[in-house]
């Protein structure tokens, strides 16, 4: 497993932007398939976006395709989730979450560890 710690959140008007980060702790994150999801108020956690472990694959949403971007910097240990044309239903504490298997399967994904969580907020 690897250790995740998210950043970025915040209070933004609609149709403003944020970039969340996440930050890996260990030596697999280079490996890891790397996800973002959010949770609402009294909603269920739901899935935003994922990458593979180069950045070559991505999917998003449905809700979010062509506002929201994922990407990684290996270098870093790090994975960010880059949100534009920002609406108040993206209101939402976010999470990273990382699938540290050593093969991990980018269609199947197995998400080992979360991260704490950043909350967005989004005014109308």
């Amino acid at each position: 497993q690897v250790q995740l710690l998210e950043s970025g959140g915040g209070l933004v008007q609609a149709g403003g932007s944020l970039r969340l980060s996440c930050v890996a702790s260990g030596r697999t994150f280079s490996r890891c398939v790397m996800g973002w999801f959010r949770q609402a108020p009294g909603k269920e956690r739901e899935f935003v976006a994922r990458i593979s472990w180069n950045g070559g694959s991505r999917n998003y949403a449905d809700s979010v395709k062509d506002r929201f971007s994922i990407s990684r910097d290996n270098t870093k240990n790090t994975v960010y989730l880059q949100m534009n044309s920002l609406k108040p239903e993206d209101t939402a504490v976010y999470y990273c979450a990382a699938d540290s298997r050593p093969i991990s399967d980018y269609y199947r994904p197995r998400y080992d560890s979360w991260g704490q969580g950043t909350q967005v907020t989004v005014s109308s």
